[in-house]
């Protein structure tokens, strides 16, 4: 006798795999295996009918945000069924990242859809404080963020949120580095990986964007799928050293790489005075 939970899972391997495999096969100029399109029409009939949503998610880009606050999350939110994934630039030209890495935006401010299910917005540093500063990136994020059902970032993004007036009187995290910020812009900080009040869910760091993916498909699918989803892409974190908390790094470390950081919650704040003298928008 068939397992229905053997079914839901190869349902959901093959809903996945076999569209991610075909992109590639296309991309390289190579085959697929013989078979390997039955992948997609394996009988899907016993998926939980929620687990395909019309889910519309826009994310921000902008030049020099960190690229690893945007892929984790895109790699979760790419994998819901239904959902469709928009990577929004104020203009279609090239974004490059912190680390030189370049993206293409596929749409605008002006042609993202008004209504989302959820905003994103991925942190950085020298580029966050540019986003922050910009006005036409501030108002977008303040008129999407009023209507969208979940308003979300990881790392400094929470800072962008937090410009646009999207955070005051919300629980959120950031970068440990820029936590003391929080309250610059009407939040209540708390030191977690992943923070939610309300419809605001905020990851810290960088790497929290694994953390705030899979927390925000168990959101909009189920624990079942973000499961799935983690064991896909083998999050089964062990790292080499035990060094990626401001609380456990050895004091040399953290001592040296704090004092790189320690001129940006000044930088922020006379950035909001900025934005400030400017009338508030």
């Amino acid at each position: 006798m068939d397992s229905p939970i053997l079914d839901r899972r190869t349902a959901l391997l093959a809903a996945i795999l076999a569209p991610l495999a075909a992109q590639r096969a296309a991309a390289q100029g190579v085959p697929l295996p013989a078979g390997a399109d039955q992948l997609s029409n394996h009988d899907m009939s016993t998926m939980p009918a929620d687990w395909t949503r019309p889910d519309v998610i826009a994310m921000l880009c902008y030049p020099k945000m960190t690229i690893l606050d945007l892929i984790g999350p895109q790699y979760m939110f790419a994998g819901l069924m239904g959902a469709t994934v928009h990577l929004v630039g104020k203009t279609r030209d090239p974004i490059t990242s912190d680390t030189g890495v370049t993206i293409l935006p596929t749409i605008t401010f002006d042609e993202c859809p008004k209504d989302l299910t959820v905003l994103f917005i991925p942190g950085g540093a020298e580029g966050t404080l540019a986003a922050m500063a910009d006005k036409a990136t501030r108002d977008f994020v303040a008129d999407r963020g009023s209507r969208a059902k979940y308003v979300t970032s990881v790392c400094t993004g929470s800072l962008v949120l937090g410009a646009a007036g999207l955070l005051k009187g919300y629980r959120a995290t950031s970068h440990w580095a820029s936590l003391e910020n929080l309250p610059d812009v009407g939040a209540i900080k708390v030191a977690e990986r992943v923070v939610r009040d309300r419809n605001r869910i905020t990851g810290a760091g960088v790497t929290s964007g694994l953390d705030f993916g899979l927390t925000m498909v168990a959101e909009l699918r189920d624990e079942f799928y973000a499961k799935g989803i983690q064991l896909m892409c083998e999050y089964d974190p062990d790292p080499p050293f035990n060094s990626g908390s401001i609380k456990t790094a050895p004091p040399e470390v953290a001592a040296m790489i704090g004092g790189m950081f320690k001129p940006f919650p000044g930088m922020v704040r006379e950035t909001l005075k900025m934005i400030a003298a400017s009338g508030k928008g």
